[in-house]
C-alpha cells in the first residue's frame, strides 16, 4: 500500500503517517511505503491520488486541496467532490499565531498595533498557497485592518524557519513545527484559533479572547483514495485507523506534536468536508482570494 503525503518529511503530515505505518503494514500483512509529493499547495499529492488506478494508493489530504481548492483556482487537476473518496478523518487541530522573537508584541492587541504602524512591510509565512494557514492570516488581516505579504512554502517546517529566521514576521500553523523555535527563543506563540483552548496550549488565549471572533479555524487532515477505491476497503482502512488512532504509543507521537486524533467513518468525514466547504468558500469568496 502506498500512501502519499502531498507535504515534505517532518510536516505534520508526514508525522502522522509515519506514526502509523508499521502498525497499518502489520495488519494488512503488506508494506506500506509513504511517498512525499510538495507542491501546488498540496494538489500535486492530491492530484496523484485522484489519478491512481493501480488499487493500491491512498493519501493524506488536508484543508486547501481537499475543500479550498475550487474556490481558489479557476482550473484544478481534480475534482475533489468527484475524483476523491474520503476515508477517514486522522487528526484535527487549531492553528497557532505565532511571531518572531523580535516582533515587539505579547500578544494579539499589541501585534496588529504594531503591524499596523509597519506601513506594509511585514511578511506572513504559510505551508502553502490555500492552506488553513494562508486562509486564516487573510482572514486576521481583513478583521484587523492590516497589510501583509504572503510567503508561501512546501510544508510547515520551511514556513515555520522562515518566522525563526525573520524572513518573515508572523503565521498562523499548526503547534509541532513551531515548538523547536519557541524553545530557543526564536518564535513566539500568541494565540490559537480554536473555539477553545486546547489542552496542550492552554496558556494561550483564543482569537476570540484576543478580540477577534470571527478567526476561528480548524487544520484538519484525513486518509482519501481515488473515487475507484471500493467501498469495503474505505471502510476497513477507516476500521483500522481509528483503532490505532486509540493506541498508546501512536497517541504519544501525536500529543507530543500537539495534534488531535479523531477517526471515524468515510461517511462521517465527508460531511465534515462538506461542511468546511460550506462555511470556508463564501470566506473565500468574500476576501477575494484567487490564487490562478
Amino acid at each position: 500500500m502506498k500512501i502519499v503525503v502531498p507535504t515534505g518529511p517532518g510536516s505534520s503530515l508526514d508525522l502522522i503517517v509515519r506514526a502509523m505505518s508499521e502498525k497499518l503494514a502489520a495488519r494488512w500483512g503488506q508494506p506500506v511505503v509513504i511517498e512525499n509529493k510538495p507542491g501546488a499547495g498540496g494538489m500535486l499529492g492530491m492530484d496523484a491520488v485522484a489519478k491512481a488506478t493501480d488499487g493500491h494508493t491512498l493519501g493524506i489530504g488536508f484543508n486547501g486541496p481537499l475543500a479550498y481548492a475550487p474556490f481558489l483556482y479557476a482550473k484544478t487537476p481534480y475534482d475533489p467532490t468527484k475524483d476523491l473518496k474520503p476515508i477517514v478523518m486522522t487528526t484535527s487541530q487549531p492553528n497557532v499565531l505565532a511571531v518572531n522573537a523580535d516582533v515587539p508584541a505579547r500578544n494579539v492587541a499589541e501585534l496588529v498595533a504594531w503591524a499596523k504602524a509597519q506601513g506594509g512591510k511585514v511578511n506572513y509565512s504559510s505551508l502553502g498557497n490555500g492552506s488553513s494557514a494562508h486562509l486564516t492570516m487573510e482572514l486576521l488581516l481583513s478583521e484587523a485592518g492590516f497589510a501583509a505579504t504572503h510567503v508561501p512554502f512546501n510544508g510547515s517546517p520551511p514556513a515555520a524557519m522562515a518566522v525563526a529566521q525573520g524572513e518573515a514576521q508572523l503565521t498562523f500553523m499548526v503547534a509541532p513545527a513551531l515548538l523547536p523555535h519557541v524553545r530557543n527563543n526564536k518564535a513566539r506563540l500568541l494565540a490559537v484559533t480554536s473555539a477553545q483552548r486546547p489542552d496542550s496550549l492552554k496558556d494561550l488565549p483564543t482569537m476570540a479572547e484576543a478580540g477577534y471572533p470571527n478567526v476561528e479555524a480548524l487544520a484538519w487532515n484525513g486518509l482519501v483514495g481515488p473515487t475507484s477505491l471500493p467501498d469495503a476497503v474505505a471502510q476497513r482502512v477507516a476500521t483500522d485507523v481509528t483503532e490505532l488512532l486509540k493506541d498508546a504509543a501512536v497517541r504519544q507521537v501525536l500529543d507530543n506534536a500537539g495534534l488531535t486524533p479523531v477517526g471515524g467513518t468515510p461517511e462521517a468525514f465527508r460531511r465534515f468536508i462538506e461542511g468546511d466547504v460550506r462555511r470556508w468558500g463564501p470566506v473565500i469568496t468574500r476576501l477575494g482570494v484567487k490564487l490562478g
